[in-house]
């Protein structure tokens, strides 16, 4: 062997190692399960009002929730749906981010869930165009109460066509689950019942969407009647089978924080990885479980013909030392309403600024702001953190049995609906810029907030019903000979970054960096002139899975945590490093095991809560990846219940009898739910024609 193809051991058994990652899996050894001890339900305070009966219960009606009723329902399931706003459809519309985030080369393709084209399509037929809003940073910018109506109307038309049963629950929060272990050839426990509670106003209160989820979401959360809410106990219960199964029903994660695996307490990671070389952007060399990507409390404003009367909050300057353009490129009130503007009468002059070119907005012209600088709450500490550590969980009693509250801290999500609120007065009456310094912004008066039942967000408050989330808990999969800590999704999956760049030399260590090396070399190693660690630059393509059940694509897109308490605290900054991973991705897959929790195995994951960590997270959250992975995960529920088999075993067999994972992705592939991109595979090693 020449000098060049020389490679320790240690280079050797890593680049073997990638090569099983890319190529199968090894299967669980049992040895690697520990007996968990069952959790039973706490009695409620009286008898459930109602129990109901499923085939497959999804918590969270977001799109990937959505996407799993809709495959569900198209394969004759009985699905209980259940949403803690009263929308269906998450992204598009209780958290109005209603503007599609797609890449240039599968948009051009189209190459998508079926699903998810469809629900494209209502768009276009219902407006006679797919972008009624004229915005410039997507194909489809729409008003979210109409995501709404077209999703459910999709839903109902999946159960008629499939002659499924759709069993809607809003505004209904899981509460409490019953964790047994149940004797039928699975190696871990399942989820036998859950317990919700619904909540409808009381007689002579107002109106639901009245008040902000601050103010709401502790009382949803307990049993007790209120001046507010009236109560309706749940218990949700399997169907019962008409044979004896491995398991007689399934429950699928779809909530935005990742409620459920934190209330069944399964192994999941939180906020910064520790630094290694699969993760070697890391801003932290221990981790940090405090930092997640910024929420976002979305409202929609409309231009007016003349100055409208802007009244300053009380709390605008707390909070008016964050506030930014960000980068001159983008310092233009134009460009910044219309980048995600949402509903357009009139067609007015085009404008470019920063290079981009737009329609100058016209009174009429409704706009929906989510901005990195502006109504992003950005909090990073042990003080302010939005979503609880287990620890803080634990602290907070809140892993007791009965109580669960929802996982969040509440004074957090009040100061980020402050913030969105304090960002609408700046837009139209602030004259200070946190990045940019003084004589940048301008008053922009002829502009009015919108709110009210009516209203884009159908809020009488006017912000969105629940913020739009970026990360939540992220599950850890099931261990395996090549995986020993759990299953993740790393950065170095799905980065095109340089990393012989300096920094990374500096930064590992040197162990670390010829781990990473060789890493690199497991993708390039069908080239033989690339075989050498040193002579790899950067990936080629993303890690290709065997067990790949649904697709995505889209940047690795950081809104980091800031360093300080508060977020909003003048001078603060975002947490050094954390963009360090940020840029382009080559498209991914999405992989069976990334969506099978450890310890519990009736309940699969879909949306941002797989195996992902937290830079490949960044990428892996947008909209039509949640539908992907919900519909992976509808499918995937149906397949086993008709199949008799457990998920895990679907990816856990030997290579030689995995024929049933195969006729699994067959479905997927027959039903129009792609587990692979075009003309990208191990023998096709750049990928950079995807845009």
């Amino acid at each position: 062997m020449s000098h060049n193809r020389k490679i320790s051991l240690e280079m050797l058994k890593t680049t073997v190692n990638y090569w099983w990652r890319s190529l199968t899996l090894i299967p669980l050894s049992l040895t690697f399960w520990q007996t968990a001890i069952p959790l039973t339900l706490s009695a409620p305070p009286r008898t459930p009002d109602e129990t109901v009966e499923c085939e497959i219960l999804i918590i969270g009606g977001g799109l990937a929730g959505s996407a799993a009723a809709y495959e569900s329902l198209l394969l004759g399931k009985t699905v209980c749906l259940t949403e803690i706003t009263d929308w269906v459809g998450g992204q598009i519309s209780a958290q109005g981010t209603s503007a599609l985030d797609e890449r240039q080369t599968q948009r051009e393709k189209l190459f998508y869930p079926q699903g998810y084209l469809n629900f494209r399509e209502r768009i276009e037929k219902h407006y006679k165009e797919l972008n009624p809003g004229d915005c410039w940073v997507s194909d489809s910018c729409f008003l979210p109460g109409d995501g709404h109506k077209l999703l459910m109307e999709q839903l109902k038309d999946a159960a008629k066509k499939g002659k499924g049963k759709l069993k809607w629950f809003p505004s209904t929060v899981i509460k409490d689950l019953e964790i047994q272990t149940v004797e039928n050839g699975g190696t871990g426990q399942q989820i036998t019942s859950a317990i919700a509670i619904q909540h409808t106003p009381a007689k002579g209160a107002p109106p639901l969407n009245t008040y902000p989820l601050s103010q709401t979401i502790e009382d949803a959360y307990r049993y007790e009647n209120s001046d507010r809410f009236d109560k309706k106990i749940l218990k949700f219960v399997p169907k019962p089978p008409k044979k004896p199964e491995p398991a007689d029903w399934y429950v699928i994660d779809a909530t935005e924080t990742g409620e459920i695996i934190a209330l069944a307490d399964v192994p999941y990671r939180l906020g910064i990885d520790p630094r290694s070389y699969l993760e070697p952007s890391s801003s932290s060399a221990t981790g940090d479980p405090y930092c997640t990507q910024g929420f976002t409390y979305t409202f929609a404003m409309e231009a007016t013909e003349d100055p409208q009367p802007q009244e300053m909050p009380p709390f605008y300057l707390q909070h008016a030392p964050y506030y930014s353009y960000e980068l001159s490129r983008l310092a233009d009130f134009d460009l910044v309403f219309t980048y995600r503007r949402i509903w357009s009468p009139e067609e007015g002059d085009k404008k470019t600024f920063g290079g981009i070119t737009f329609t100058v907005p016209t009174p009429g012209d409704i706009s929906m702001q989510n901005w990195t600088w502006g109504n992003d709450y950005r909090p990073g500490t042990s003080k302010d953190n939005l979503i609880y550590t287990r620890d803080q969980l634990k602290t907070t009693g809140q892993l007791n049995p009965g109580g669960w509250m929802g996982g969040l801290r509440t004074e957090t999500l009040r100061k980020g609906e402050e913030h969105a609120i304090g960002y609408y007065y700046w837009l139209v009456a602030g004259t200070t810029d946190s990045q940019l310094g003084d004589g940048v912004k301008k008053p922009h008066p002829n502009n009015r907030y919108l709110a009210g039942l009516d209203s884009p967000m159908g809020t009488v408050h006017g912000l969105s019903k629940y913020p739009y989330m970026r990360e939540g808990r992220r599950i850890i999969g099931r261990p395996s000979f090549i995986y020993p800590d759990g299953f993740m999704i790393s950065e170095i999956d799905i980065s095109r970054r340089n990393y012989q760049d300096e920094y990374y030399r500096k930064t590992l260590s040197p162990d670390d960096y010829e781990r990473l090396k060789s890493a690199l070399a497991r993708l390039a190693a069908l080239n033989p002139d690339t075989l050498s660690p040193d002579a790899v630059l950067r990936n080629k393509r993303s890690t290709i899975y065997p067990d790949s059940v649904g697709i995505g694509h889209y940047a690795i897109d950081f809104h980091p945590c800031m360093l300080e308490y508060p977020a909003e605290k003048p001078g603060n900054i975002e947490r050094p490093g954390e963009r360090e991973g940020q840029g382009q991705a080559y498209p991914f897959q999405i992989p069976l095991r990334a969506m099978i929790p450890q310890k519990i195995d009736n309940l699969l994951v879909a949306g941002k809560s797989i195996a992902v960590s937290h830079i490949a997270a960044a990428a892996y959250r947008v909209h039509s990846f949640e539908w992907s992975s919900g519909a992976a995960a509808g499918i995937t529920a149906a397949f086993a219940l008709n199949e008799q088999i457990l998920p895990y075993q679907l990816v856990e067999e030997p290579i030689f009898r995995r024929n049933k994972l195969q006729v699994l992705r067959q479905q997927l592939d027959k039903s129009g739910n792609p587990t692979a991109f075009p003309d990208t595979s191990i023998f096709n090693n750049d990928w950079d024609n995807w845009k």
